[in-house]
């Protein structure tokens, strides 16, 4: 009889602990980022930035229709690895060690880490390069206070707190969108190519398709976002779906809605950046973006001599919000992986390996910044790296969204199965035109 009350007791507290998550959640503001909306700005890192230059400035208003493209796609991914964390409690990389054998698991989160490094690398080299030119200092040193600075705010200040605070200064993002008020935008054409563009398939073409695939649909962003579900269940005491179906129906339209909401943001930002470095790089015969000084020169009739300077603080935004969320996902893919203790809101002293995986990652990257590779072509190869890095990822993923053994009734189906298929066929094809020749 005791036993009996001891489970209704323990039933009632579980009942009573998801109504106050779910309260608690209603009750936070339309400003506060949830994971999907702080993935969506995170996805416009300085690689993004940097790759839609260089897909505007060479493929011109032949490279939007790419972001159309990739919005629906990029969305099911991430609300399939959002629905992963959120119902199982767990992150990708556990999930994964359940559901397949080490020698798939292994190389796949080797690859993560690889990607991962490789894209920090270029980030901070692009932010020390615009901080330095900016203030006249060394590049390297520059990028070196900002490895610092990062993270010391990674280790001693929870990324909920400093987020909403960084996010302010991705808008200067916007100054691409005010260029167009600025200039002639022949807006029939500009929806004719977006429909319908005039490219000739190759290896050039393929290359910058994939970059942008890899910077809008990026293997970091798969970790993160499931992890951040499961930061923002502690934040909120919230149990996983799997022993709180009450609060299914709500959750997964949440993540459906954060999800849309965060990749149209970041989708619309990367259209804009296109648009405008397709009519003003582009237009003037810079089809081959190398530096700082030249991605600038697209806000250049906004800003005049000042385009450099609002550029710079572009990149550096977008930049001290991306390297955690980059950094993050490696220490979350290793930790799951191995079973440490984990998570940007807790203590460094209670998950001391998780923050040393990240403080090794940014050390790794700091080193990689004195290699002859410019940071700004270091970041679209970045996108291009992660681009087919993802694809093997794809695969996995959603062989274990399909798996009724780890979702049970939450399992992936329907339109987001087919997106998600569609997605992986689509990165391993344009991977693969790559090894083409140029076309002509």
């Amino acid at each position: 009889m005791r036993g009996g009350h001891s489970d209704h007791a323990l039933d009632s507290a579980k009942v009573h602990d998801a109504e106050k998550a779910r309260r608690k959640r209603a009750s936070r503001g339309l400003l506060q980022l949830g994971p999907g909306l702080i993935t969506g700005v995170a996805d416009d890192d300085p690689s993004g930035i940097a790759t839609y230059s260089q897909a505007g400035a060479q493929l011109g208003l032949n490279a939007l229709w790419t972001m159309p493209l990739s919005l629906p796609l990029m969305a099911a991914v991430q609300s399939v690895c959002a629905r992963i964390g959120r119902v199982t409690g767990h992150g990708l990389a556990y999930n994964l060690k359940r559901a397949f054998p080490p020698w798939t698991v292994y190389p796949a989160v080797l690859l993560l880490l690889v990607a991962n490094v490789f894209n920090i690398a270029a980030d901070l080299a692009a932010m020390g390069e615009v901080l330095a030119g900016s203030l006249g200092a060394n590049r390297h040193a520059a990028t070196a206070f900002l490895v610092l600075a990062s993270l010391l705010l990674q280790v001693f200040v929870p990324y909920h707190r400093y987020v909403h605070v960084l996010r302010w200064l991705t808008l200067s993002l916007l100054a691409y969108a005010a260029v167009l008020f600025t200039i002639h935008v022949p807006w029939q054409q500009v929806l004719a190519r977006t429909v319908w563009p005039h490219l000739s398939l190759g290896a050039a073409t393929a290359t910058v398709v994939v970059g942008i695939l890899g910077t809008t649909i990026s293997p970091y962003l798969f970790f993160w976002q499931a992890s951040e579900e499961i930061e923002d269940m502690r934040l909120m005491h919230a149990p996983p779906l799997l022993a709180d179906t009450a609060s299914a129906a709500t959750e997964l339209q949440r993540i459906r809605r954060e999800t849309w909401s965060g990749m149209l943001l970041s989708n619309v930002i990367g259209y804009i950046v296109v648009l405008t470095t397709a009519l003003t790089l582009h237009a003037r015969g810079l089809t081959d973006v190398a530096t700082a000084e030249q991605a600038a020169e697209a806000l250049r009739p906004l800003a005049g001599e000042l385009a450099y300077y609002l550029f710079a603080l572009g990149i550096l935004g977008v930049g001290l919000l991306a390297v955690p969320v980059l950094a993050g996902s490696a220490g979350y893919a290793l930790a799951e992986t191995f079973g440490w203790e984990w998570g940007l809101e807790i203590s460094a002293r209670r998950a001391w390996r998780f923050y040393t995986v990240i403080a090794l990652a940014m050390l790794a990257a700091l080193v990689l910044n004195f290699t002859p590779i410019h940071p700004i072509k270091a970041l679209f190869y970045s996108a291009v790296l992660n681009g087919v890095v993802a694809v093997p990822l794809l695969a996995l993923i959603f062989v274990l969204a399909m798996r009724t053994s780890v979702l049970r009734t939450y399992r992936v189906r329907g339109a987001l199965l087919v997106l998600g298929w569609i997605t992986t066929a689509l990165m391993g094809l344009a991977a693969s035109a790559m090894l083409l020749p140029s076309g002509h």
